[in-house]
């Protein structure tokens, strides 16, 4: 047995030995291609292997983990990326005048497919349509007879699907005309209302009266004289605020304001972009019904007859109002989870002088409503042609807007006189520069872009034809010589074809600006900045923190050239380069900033390099809706 074991410990010496010649026969040469398993394992566990190899491990863990912090950092600190109804002007197109595709006169759906390509040329993103619902056409439209059809004066429904269609392909966004306040007389609601269908009974608001006795109080419509008239198949009066064709629904009936969802409904799911809420002051009146009180108590109560006799005290503006836009834009903000694709809200409402009655629009902290409410005070504009009056108007929103909004900006419309006209041709350049340099979203109506004056006709000058071209009908009307209203006289001059071939035209500026702002920061999320006004300019900054590069504009809007110093603005450097001109051979001069010259109606945008912000030392005098800054080294905005 003792011999057994000695023999097994000397076979065990032997092969600790050999196994110790062969590490160390091994350490003596370099790994080789094919090496065994075993000669893999004794290199791999070396020192000289194992470290670099875990360094690089640990170090890729380390690389991960900071790239997931930056990126998280990036998100966090990143401010929230323009919405598309914030980086591009709305265009609103009157159907009526845009272009006629089948030769009638009379614009229409197919004709607005037609033309898309005219946005993409002026890089306009966001379209506001005017009705086109089915309608008996007493007010062009907004006294509406189906919600869920399509006028055959503009098309079908196919004619609009396809046109959503072409648009969306385009990366356009349709913004619809919505109009809650009322319906027309031939709507099928009305028809059951007054014949006292059990559902339908109070759906419009109707109160008691005789057909020869005197009216239910003193209200009177938007187009003057009695908001009432007497029904003779009811037997009561019912209440239209606008025409007498257009009976005002009954808000406080749960049922007309889950019907109006379900519209807005139906054409979301068709895919529409948004809605222009219309006449939304006017959805709610007092329901004790008493008189209104006059603005002159001394007139004889026979001689009121327009609302400016009156103080809309108990028809416009009530409590509950926004209580329903609110759940309106609730409703929309379902439809706005899908991504990409956000449900955008505006709503209209003229309060004049009453300006904080508009800004209850944009909702509150804890509940959101509008997006932005139309802003028409710019309207205002030819009333008093100076820089001062230029800046009041401006201030009249930036002043009142709620902290955190985003303004907006509007100088015509198809109920007012085309801004060219009222302000004169001398000073269109500049209000277009005014409006795609100001902060916020611009509006314009169709034409403006070519500087298009009001028709001589008593009626409904501002919505002639839009002039495309020199030919027959200025190109509105191809197939026949009908047009719904007359052409102006000036359109073989005035016309987008021909401006488009003149770098110096109106269209070929608005261009310029529209691209200017959405190519730049300061323009199109910078500070807003007030620098000068008088009698004749009005002048203010944009800038961004962080950025060298901001933008001083400066607008004539007086009566008389007009030389500006601005040497005591230190933030500005002595000498200004202007980088575009409403008179196109002042591009590129250069003025010392004690010294710039504008003659009357034009506009400089001034390009310039500091380092030297404005807004941190003018707090009182400087707006921004979200701030940001910019920071060079890495190419990004963050939140500050």
């Amino acid at each position: 047995v003792n011999q057994h074991v000695v023999i097994e410990e000397k076979r065990d010496s032997i092969g600790v030995k050999r196994l110790s010649d062969a590490r160390d026969e091994y350490t003596q040469i370099k790994p080789y291609a094919g090496m065994p398993k075993e000669v893999l394992v004794l290199y791999s566990s070396k020192a000289r292997y194992r470290v670099p190899r875990e360094i690089l491990f640990w170090l890729t863990v380390c690389c991960t983990l900071a790239l997931v912090a930056v990126t998280i950092a990036v998100i966090a600190l990143s401010p929230k990326c323009l919405s598309w109804w914030q980086a591009s002007p709305v265009y609103q197109i009157y159907p009526r005048s845009f272009k006629d595709s089948d030769g009638d006169g009379v614009g229409d759906l197919k004709g607005i497919r037609e033309k898309l390509d005219h946005f993409e040329y002026l890089n306009i993103k966001s379209i506001w349509i005017s009705p086109f619902y089915r309608s008996p056409m007493k007010d062009f439209g907004y006294d509406v007879e189906d919600f869920r059809d399509i006028d055959p004066l503009f098309g079908t429904m196919k004619d609009f699907e396809d046109l959503l269609a072409a648009m969306h392909s385009k990366g356009l966004k349709l913004i619809m005309d919505f109009i809650p306040n009322h319906t027309s007389d031939l709507h099928r609601w009305f028809n059951l209302s007054r014949t006292r269908d059990p559902h339908y009974e109070d759906y419009y608001v109707w109160t008691d009266c005789k057909p020869d006795g005197p009216k239910p109080n003193n209200w009177v419509s938007i187009f003057g004289n009695s908001s009432w008239t007497y029904d003779e198949v009811r037997g009561q009066c019912y209440l239209h605020q606008f025409l007498k064709e257009q009976p005002d629904l009954n808000f406080r009936n749960p049922d007309v304001i889950k019907e109006m969802i379900d519209i807005i409904h139906f054409w979301l799911e068709k895919g529409v972009d948004g809605f222009r809420m219309d006449a939304v002051k006017h959805m709610l009146e007092a329901p004790h019904m008493r008189d209104e009180p006059q603005v002159d108590p001394n007139k004889p109560p026979e001689l009121v007859t327009t609302e400016w006799d009156l103080h809309s005290d108990y028809t416009t503006s009530q409590v509950g109002l926004h209580d329903i836009l609110r759940e309106f834009r609730a409703q929309m903000d379902i439809y706005s989870q899908e991504p990409g694709r956000y449900r955008f809200m505006v709503t209209e409402s003229y309060d004049y002088e009453e300006v904080y009655k508009t800004m209850m629009y944009y909702g509150s902290r804890l509940e959101k409503e509008g997006d932005f409410p139309f802003n028409f005070y710019l309207l205002d504009l030819p009333h008093n042609t100076s820089g001062v009056w230029a800046k009041h108007l401006v201030h009249l929103w930036m002043g009142n807007m709620p902290k955190g909004k985003w303004p907006n900006w509007v100088v015509g419309n198809h109920d007012r006189t085309r801004i060219s006209s009222s302000a004169g041709r001398l000073y269109v350049r500049a209000i277009n520069m005014l409006l795609l340099t100001l902060p916020g979203t611009a509006t314009t109506y169709y034409g403006e872009e070519i500087g298009m004056e009001n028709i001589n006709v008593t009626a409904n000058p501002q919505r002639s034809p839009l002039q495309w071209n020199a030919d027959t009908n200025a190109g509105f009307n191809e197939k026949t010589n009908l047009t719904w209203l007359p052409l102006h006289p000036d359109y073989e001059t005035v016309n987008v074809e021909a401006q488009m071939k003149d770098d110096g035209s109106v269209l070929a500026q608005y261009r310029f600006l529209n691209t200017l702002r959405q190519s730049e920061l300061p323009l199109n999320r910078g500070w807003f900045c007030y620098v000068h006004a008088d009698a004749n300019v009005f002048s203010y900054i944009r800038e961004l923190d962080g950025l060298k590069r901001a933008f001083l504009i400066v607008v004539n809007f007086g009566k008389e050239s007009a030389v500006t110093d601005l040497s005591s603005v230190r933030e500005l450097p002595d000498e200004l380069k202007v980088l575009m001109s409403t008179t196109i051979a002042n591009d590129g001069k250069v003025f010392p900033k004690s010294r710039i010259q504008t003659e009357v109606g034009e506009g400089l945008v001034i390009q310039y390099s500091t380092n030297t912000r404005f807004n941190p030392n003018h707090p009182e005098e400087c707006y921004i809706s979200e701030k940001a800054c910019y920071l060079e080294t890495i190419d990004i905005l963050y939140k500050c």
